[in-house]
């Protein structure tokens, strides 16, 4: 298949596609620079984007050729993969349920969208029902829901089929590459569907005749899939068509490490090269710098980096509980009151009263503060509960992937199993039948519930 990369992972997953036989086209130059291949420019089968918050990859695509990718994306225990409910391109007859300053909410049956005012022609309210098109998915773990267009286009590498326009476009400032595209478009001997404008994009221009052909072929077979699904009136909510995948890749600590000795491999790569690049814009220029300075050997340097770029002592971080399903959960903002010499960041939250704290069965107060210590790279990390005047009402012990500890956020996905020990100093287990449930969803690995339930084991005999 072809494949497409873009983002901080793009050297390390180059290297995993070529070595399995794929082929990696559209490449940029450091990654032409980098590798004795050819890289083409025929249209790619799946695209693979860092997502913005750098914490993974979103692989977009034809649905076979995601799934073959994803398998490929997969190293170590703590990869996780959600296959999107709204994937990019995908058309639905939504409702809408909510009007928002600069845009709706709307229902697509199995998630929500966002549908921008400036997408849409008409005038819509809430109980409407509108026929939209995914023209941005998002991952699960963020707070944003995908973004939606009124109107309905056929997506293939270079080549758009604009449906309810006409002729031929290129999207690109060489005015004289242009006219020379459009006119060998006559040549390819393809006429899109009636109502339907070409638009192809720079990257054309760069293109042979069998790339174009191809994407356009590609496109003509896209539109025509969503014509024929497009008869009838709206009926909301409902999935029309999908024409491509989307899965969303989250990887953990020791996916990134993996990832390093695949760029290693390559080129010269500094020790928690991926890590450090998902803390933040400034850390990922950082890292750049120190690798073409060549002073990249040693273990992974975690107080450097926190002194740098953070978190350090009075700073405040978001403790960002991510779920097997995909769900981001923030549990709080926490200040951070302390490094310990092996790394240990104490996180101090005040707690507002109401309700209990999960398992403890111990009423949550005013006055109460949750002094949390996390360490880089543990699978586990605890929590003790004060009362006002400094009692402890207990301790809760989250069993995790490897802890990441970023500039703005304490990173991880829970494993459910947990260990708390009562303000009497009676231990238990709590939430085995959780994992359980998750193991047989197919939301966690059999290897991750192993490591999970060992840890936890250990923890009891500990506490």
């Amino acid at each position: 298949m072809n494949v497409r990369c873009r983002g901080i992972y793009t050297t390390a997953l180059t290297r995993r596609f070529l070595d399995a036989g794929h082929d990696v086209v559209s490449a940029s130059d450091p990654i032409r620079e980098r590798f004795d291949a050819d890289f083409g420019t025929d249209p790619h089968d799946v695209t693979v984007e860092t997502t913005d918050d750098r914490q993974g990859v979103g692989v977009a695509g034809a649905p076979d050729a995601v799934s073959r990718a994803v398998g490929m994306l997969d190293p170590t225990r703590d990869t996780f993969a959600w296959a999107s409910p709204a994937p990019r391109d995908a058309v639905f007859d939504a409702r809408i349920t909510e009007t928002l300053g600069s845009g709706a909410v709307c229902d697509l049956g199995d998630a929500e969208g966002f549908l921008p005012f400036g997408s849409v022609d008409a005038h819509v309210e809430v109980g409407d029902d509108v026929r939209v098109q995914v023209s941005e998915s998002a991952a699960p773990w963020v707070d944003r829901r995908p973004v939606l267009d009124g109107g309905v286009c056929a997506r293939a590498g270079p080549a758009t089929l604009v449906r309810g326009e006409s002729g031929i476009t290129v999207d690109s400032y060489d005015d004289e590459a242009g006219r020379e595209l459009a006119g060998m478009t006559d040549l390819l001997g393809i006429d899109p569907p009636d109502g339907w404008g070409l638009v192809w994009a720079d990257a054309a221009t760069e293109a042979d005749m069998g790339a174009l052909e191809t994407a356009l072929k590609r496109a003509v077979e896209h539109a025509e899939t969503l014509e024929s699904a497009l008869d009838g009136p709206v009926d909301a909510p409902r999935s029309l068509a999908a024409p491509a995948a989307t899965t969303w890749v989250w990887f953990g600590r020791e996916a990134r490490f993996a990832l390093d000795e695949d760029r290693r491999a390559v080129t010269p790569t500094m020790t928690g090269h991926h890590r450090i690049k998902a803390a933040s814009t400034e850390a990922s220029r950082a890292v750049d710098f120190v690798e073409a300075l060549g002073s990249h050997d040693g273990d992974f340097a975690f107080e450097a980096v926190t002194d740098t770029f953070g978190p350090v002592a009075g700073d405040h971080v978001r403790l960002d509980h991510g779920k097997p399903d995909g769900r981001r959960i923030v549990l709080g903002r926490a200040e951070v009151t302390d490094r310990d010499a092996d790394g240990t960041l104490t996180l101090r939250r005040e707690m507002t009263a109401g309700g209990t704290y999960d398992a403890l069965g111990v009423d949550r107060e005013a006055g109460d503060v949750a002094i949390t210590k996390v360490r880089e790279g543990r699978w586990w990390y605890p929590t003790v509960y004060r009362d006002a005047d400094g009692a402890r009402k207990g301790t809760y012990v989250n069993v995790c992937t490897p802890v990441e500890c970023f500039p703005d956020a304490v990173r991880y996905v829970d494993l459910h199993v947990d260990v708390v020990k009562g303000p009497d100093g009676e231990v238990r287990r709590v939430d085995d039948d959780e994992l359980d449930d998750a193991v047989g969803a197919g939301q966690v690995s059999a290897p991750l519930a192993e490591k999970a339930r060992s840890v936890a084991t250990s923890l009891e005999g500990a506490l």
